[in-house]
């Protein structure tokens, strides 16, 4: 059997199949996943990898031989185990390594009602009684298949109104992940003329990586919206629980922008209510969210954080940079496919293109996420943090690495948690500011004896 301790990651499961995940750790962790649980019954969902399946059914196997029922969902995205686990109020695990490459498989565990399981919250449990002989209960449990695909798509029409959306001529590319398998039953009866690249599932992704926060993978997205002329372009990554945007001019729409774009949506259907935002979004979404009277929270970066400040504030809405976007109405989970109904939505409402639509909300110039390679990043940290320090109407804060901010600036430094990187993330009040201030600060990761040469 593989080894666990090196693919149990913070969030989930991850690893190199068969090398590190096999059939023999994904029945073991179906076992121990209704022990921790005490589940009577599961929902499994897999995405279109060639190992998935196998996986899946082996997962399953492992749960039934504790005594719980499983319901066998067959290909998904990740957000439909989130469904099916807040529809049901049971237990769900989804085998994907989401925008990994083709030799890589995973587990996703949630509890019932879509809440996450984590290291903190379970996994190192299940983990632990992994690692040793679980034996099977006298009455094993069912494994019965279960047709999620409708009761989802339905779902997600419910939580947004497109029923008056004017005809939009949408291309959306699926990267061979599992959008090419969600995306037409969502859009099934829309006045929706639907492009489609790379629907075909495939696991092996022949045309480009699934993973849509790497500019490279947007390129074919770009080029189909400006051919066709088209309203909008949609990106998922594998498991379709990210979704990128690009407007009719082929240009990528920041996470940011979308952020504050369904903030807006969500406080005129509830007015007054928390919105959720990681400290890598731009300024301008808490900026937006109280201008629209709403009450926007900070948060670390990860959806462990996000998933637990909206269960602790009752924040209708939350958003990430990376393209996680969070809804309290979908049992506080992320939905890629119920962010693009957003945008749909808005943009279906009204008769200008999405360019002029989004302008209202993108207010500075951001870097994007610059990554460097350091021995030490603590030691790194720190000469960022003196150059910085004592500096006229400069202040900082330690909530996630280090924030250093200015009345027309501000930046965010933050260490990997599994690679020697630093993340830098800068925005400013004009570009020429922005290119000045990133310049200054990776300088100073990359040039003194912490800096990898």
């Amino acid at each position: 059997m593989g080894d666990l301790a090196n693919i149990v990651k913070a969030y989930d499961i991850r690893g190199v199949v068969p090398d590190q995940l096999d059939e023999g750790v994904a029945e073991a962790v179906g076992a121990a996943f209704v022990q921790v649980t005490g589940a009577k019954k599961i929902v499994t969902v897999h995405d279109m990898r060639t190992s998935s399946g196998p996986l899946a059914d082996a997962f399953g196997r492992g749960a039934a031989s504790q005594g719980a029922d499983v319901l066998a969902g067959g290909l998904g995205s990740t957000d439909m185990v989130y469904y099916a686990s807040g529809d049901l109020d049971i237990p769900g695990a989804m085998v994907t390594a989401s925008h990994n490459p083709p030799q890589y498989n995973g587990i996703k565990l949630c509890r019932a009602g879509a809440k996450p399981v984590g290291i903190e919250t379970g996994l190192k449990e299940i983990q632990e009684i992994a690692e040793r002989p679980v034996e099977p209960v006298a009455v094993p449990g069912t494994i019965t298949p279960i047709d999620l695909l409708q009761g989802y798509a339905d779902c997600l029409r419910k939580l947004v109104d497109i029923s008056q959306i004017r005809p939009l001529t949408v291309v959306a590319d699926a990267g061979n992940g599992m959008a090419g398998y969600t995306v037409p039953k969502v859009f099934e009866g829309l006045p929706i003329t639907l492009i489609p690249l790379y629907f075909e599932l495939d696991g092996t992704f022949p045309n480009h990586e699934a993973n849509p926060i790497e500019p490279a993978n947007l390129v074919d997205l770009q080029q189909a919206v400006r051919e066709h002329h088209a309203d909008i372009g949609l990106a998922f990554d594998g498991d379709a629980d990210r979704c990128f945007v690009v407007d009719e001019r082929g240009e990528v729409v920041s996470p940011s922008v979308l952020t504050a774009l369904i903030a807006t949506r969500e406080l005129a259907r509830e007015p007054g209510a928390t919105i959720i935002h990681n400290l890598i979004t731009s300024r301008a979404v808490p900026e937006i969210v109280i201008e629209h009277g709403g009450k926007p929270v900070r948060t670390r970066v990860g959806h462990s954080f996000i998933k637990a400040k909206m269960a602790e504030t009752g924040a209708i809405f939350g958003g990430e940079h990376s393209g996680h976007f969070y809804f309290r109405d979908f049992w506080f989970a992320d939905s890629g496919m119920l962010a693009a109904l957003h945008v749909l939505a808005a943009l279906g409402r009204q008769d200008g293109p999405l360019s002029e639509l989004l302008a209202e909300y993108s207010r500075y110039y951001a870097s994007g996420e610059i990554n460097s390679t350091v021995r030490d990043q603590a030691e790194a940290m720190a000469v960022v943090q003196q150059a910085y320090a004592g500096q006229p109407g400069v202040s900082t804060d330690e909530l996630d690495g280090l924030t250093v901010s200015a009345p027309d600036w501000w930046f965010n430094v933050r260490p990997s948690n599994t690679e020697p990187l630093l993340r830098l993330n800068v925005e400013a009040d004009t570009e020429e500011k922005m290119a000045s201030v990133r310049d200054e600060v990776l300088g100073l990761i990359r040039e003194g004896s912490h800096a990898d040469r």
